[in-house]
Formats: structure tokens, sequence, C-alpha cells
């Protein structure tokens, strides 16, 4: 469902370059998931009120941008992954692994493309956006790095003539420049852009699970900033029923995630990581309790 209110913005002045890369991502997705345009575009107003809040220049891009949102959110009033810090939050996490799932895959198989750079990019730039909501987990943030590395180095080597190496590598990862301008020949996302193609899969909010998702109001966009935290496995109460190792379903759950959070570790072949999380999920096994 395309949104009824089309946003049409001024040039960016230098002091707001920096939220670009939202507002790019936010109209390639007007017509298509509104969920992600407005979470973008409230990332790029949250960023834009701490980078310049008081010239003029800043004043007309971010004034119909906080418009903008305040009717979107009546328009969207009825879905969850608008007023549901936690469905929202989910749902932006599932539609950025989607984006950085296929680009890495292609990048395994040797398949590289344009498409490929902007998956990898755009789902960086979806993880920017989770941070609306807190913290980046250990997992989301080691995708987060991967992938702008990711698509600077494909974009690089497109560019150069150079045949990228697939999957990780052990160098470091350079400075992530916008691969829509460039060689590579993207439009601009204002004037009908390149839009990953990734295969159509549904990411709506009833694929969560339903006893996460506890309806929480979000704070209206006129906030500098959306206080909210990245949901944790709640403490084991007296009232909570246990399994049969001892362990409330919430903290299994979490064990569950550590134990994740260490995979993505050793993929991105960062042992300290790793080991930290299997250090803190067998804590929670034989005690119950979290580092």
């Amino acid at each position: 469902m395309a949104s009824p209110h089309h946003l049409a913005l001024p040039p960016l002045p230098v002091s707001l370059k920096a939220i670009a890369h939202s507002l790019k991502t936010a109209s390639e997705h007007e017509n298509r998931d509104p969920v992600v345009t407005y979470w973008c575009r409230l990332s790029a107003l949250q960023s834009g009120l701490k980078l310049d809040k008081g010239s003029k220049e800043a004043k007309a891009v971010l004034i119909p941008l906080m418009d903008w949102l305040e009717k979107e959110k009546k328009v969207l009033a009825g879905h969850e992954a608008i007023t549901s810090e936690v469905v929202a939050s989910a749902y932006i996490e599932n539609y950025a692994f989607k984006l950085f799932a296929w680009a890495d895959q292609q990048d395994r198989d040797g398949q590289f493309s344009k498409n490929v750079v902007k998956s990898f990019y755009s789902a960086g730039i979806l993880f920017d956006v989770l941070t609306v909501f807190g913290e980046l987990t250990p997992e989301n943030a080691h995708a987060h790095k991967y992938a702008k590395w990711k698509a600077a180095y494909i974009h690089n080597c497109l560019k150069n003539g150079e045949r990228p190496v697939p999957g990780p590598m052990g160098g470091e990862e350079g400075s992530v420049s916008d691969p829509s301008e460039g060689a590579l020949g993207w439009q601009d996302p204002m004037g009908g852009s390149l839009t990953p193609q990734i295969p159509p899969q549904s990411h709506q909010s009833e694929h969560l699970n339903p006893e996460e998702a506890e309806s929480k109001p979000v704070p209206s966009p006129r906030l500098s900033k959306v206080e909210a935290v990245a949901p944790a496995a709640p403490a084991a109460s007296e009232d909570e029923p246990t399994t049969p190792c001892g362990l409330t379903p919430a903290q299994i759950i979490q064990t569950q995630k550590l134990c994740k959070y260490a995979s993505s570790a050793l993929d991105y072949e960062d042992t300290a990581t790793a080991i930290d999380n299997l250090q803190k999920a067998l804590k929670l096994l034989k005690t119950g309790q979290e580092s």
C-alpha cells in the first residue's frame, strides 16, 4: 500500500548531507512498503535534528519531514509495525536481513552485479535505522558493518574492472561511499531508482511472536529521539513456568539468541565475540542468570 502523502523535499544543505542515505531508501520504498518509508524518515529526522535544527535551510527540510511523519502516523495507526516498537524493530530487522541474505548468497556464488551492491548497501542503511529502537545487537552490528563494507568493496571492484573475491575477506573494512553516485549508473531514488531485486517474500508483522509484540505507543516524531531499547528477555519470576531443565521459556529463547550471535560472529571470524556470547549462554544454562 502506497502512502497517500507524497513527500517532496528541497535539496539537502551540506549540514544534513548525512541523512541523504536514509531519505533515499525511504523514497525507494514509498510506493511498496510504507512501514520501511516511515521508519527511514523518522530516523532521518532524528539524525537531522542532532546535526542542524537551527539554520533556515535545515528547517526547510526538517519541518516538512516532521509534518509528513505526523500525518503518516495517523494514516497507519492500525498497523502494528507503526504503533508497537517491538513489532516495528522486528519488521525492519527482518527486511534488512532478507536483503542481506540475498546479497550474501549472490556474493558467495560469485554473482556480482549492481543489485548485489544495492542490496548490501540498503541492508546497511536499514541497520542504521534500527538504532532508532536502541543499540544494535551483536548480530546486527556485525551484519551492519559487513554489509556496508561489502557494498563498497564490490562497487569499487566493478568500477575498476576487477573481479571481487566472494565471501568474507581478511582485509580491513574501508569507508563506504554512496554506491548510487558513481560509475554504476544508478538514478537518484527521488526520480526513480534501481531497487534491490530480492525474491518476493512476506515480511508482515503477523509472522512475529504475538507474545513479544506488546502494543506500545510510539512517541511523537516531534521528539528528537524515540526513547526505546531493544527488547531483552525478562528475568525469571516465581510465577513463570519453567521447563524440565529449570529455565523459563524466555530464558531458553535468550540462550538460543546468544548462540545465534556466536555463530554469526564466527561468520566474520570474530572469535572474541563468539566466545563471549557462548560463555553468556553457558552461564544462563547453568545458573539461570544473565551476565
